[in-house]
């Protein structure tokens, strides 16, 4: 079995900016004894020794049966993506595809060639998510999604053709938390990954990007809905038959996999044709038995979702950089890092973000 593992950073920047020569430097360069003080107990609240590593796996593996075994019980919420089967290869065709999943979104198109091409010929597009738009409305940020999508098709001027009556197909990839009873419909069950855009929880989120494909007037609809780990998941399977889970590291974070129905005892008389189900496992929401240290819990509370997707805040790219800013203007305020003074920039939350990518 192999896994697909699909990281989204962008440290290259910070990375490229530290080769450079420092325009400033510390006062001394001598580490003082509050520092190093400091230092040792952050050393020692991220410690990670095999026993606990052991212990936060069996917590995590309990929550999965957990929440195979009950809709709105205990446990992470392991959803069903009605996703039955994987690409095989054979495909063919012209393929539109949308990735909303952090802080841009990407239209893309690919021709397919089926085993002996494979693929044709691609083009995707990618733009940013203004922060405004974060907060917005539903039918705001989904007006805003649909036109990047028709400036994208326009930009095709009649080469590609498509039969009378037929619309362009397009795939969503949508990763955020939705409750789905088919293949091309979802109830989102709430924001993640820093997004609070309202009128959208507890809708279809299909019908929110059909009906401003509409208001577009673009001959296009959504033909299926996944998140960006099935889709990482369908992509490798597309050249590897033996790939079976994916995993997403990036503005946030998640995994899904493909499980027998039969080992799914919410979804008790589903029919399969397969007999299996990607399931998003949803994992960036555990919490039980992590090791946090003051500066996660400090980030938790400040956040716009405090005491939500836990795990993520501790490993995925929209958080890190924070908690990185958190541990330098406490040791800079509290033990003089930088000298006498400390940059005004130093308090802003989210100043260290990663940059999109």
């Amino acid at each position: 079995m192999s896994v697909s593992v699909t990281v989204t950073s962008a440290v290259g920047p910070f990375l490229s900016r530290s080769r450079r020569r420092p325009t400033t430097a510390l006062r001394s360069s001598k580490v003082s004894v509050q520092q190093t003080r400091l230092l040792t107990k952050l050393k020692q609240e991220c410690a990670t020794p095999l026993p606990l590593l052991q212990h936060v796996a069996d917590t995590m593996s309990s929550e999965m049966q957990a929440g195979l075994s009950s809709e709105d019980g205990p446990g992470l919420p392991m959803i069903p993506t009605y996703v039955h089967t994987l690409p095989t290869g054979n495909e063919k065709g012209l393929f539109y595809a949308l990735d909303l999943g952090g802080t841009n979104f990407r239209v893309l198109r690919v021709e397919l060639g089926g085993k002996d091409d494979r693929v044709v010929s691609t083009q995707f597009e990618q733009v940013s998510i203004p922060h405004d738009l974060m907060s917005a409305t539903s039918e705001e940020l989904f007006d805003f999604i649909a036109l990047g999508l028709a400036k994208f098709v326009a930009k095709e001027d009649g080469k590609f053709h498509f039969p009378p009556g037929r619309k362009r197909e397009i795939g969503f990839t949508f990763s955020f938390p939705v409750k789905q009873t088919s293949i091309d419909s979802g109830i989102l069950i709430k924001w993640t990954k820093g997004f609070a855009v309202s009128g959208t929880v507890g809708r279809d989120v299909v019908v929110c990007l059909n009906e401003a494909i509409e208001r577009q007037g673009l001959d296009m609809r959504v033909s299926a809905l996944v998140n960006d780990t099935v889709g990482t998941l369908a992509g490798a399977e597309y050249y590897d038959n033996d790939v079976k889970v994916a995993v997403i590291l990036g503005t946030g974070t998640n995994a899904c996999y493909v499980e027998q129905i039969s080992s799914i005892p919410k979804l008790q008389g589903h029919v399969s044709s397969s007999g299996k189900m990607i399931i998003s496992t949803e994992w960036g929401a555990f919490f039980k038995g992590l090791p946090l240290t003051v500066f996660d819990r400090e980030m938790d509370a400040a956040s716009i979702n405090p005491g939500q997707q836990i795990f993520e805040k501790t490993i995925s790219g929209m958080y890190l950089g924070e908690i990185a800013r958190r541990v330098l203007l406490s040791m800079a305020e509290e033990d003089g890092l930088f000298g006498s003074s400390v940059s005004p920039k130093l308090s802003m939350p989210f100043i260290l973000g990663l940059s999109p990518i």
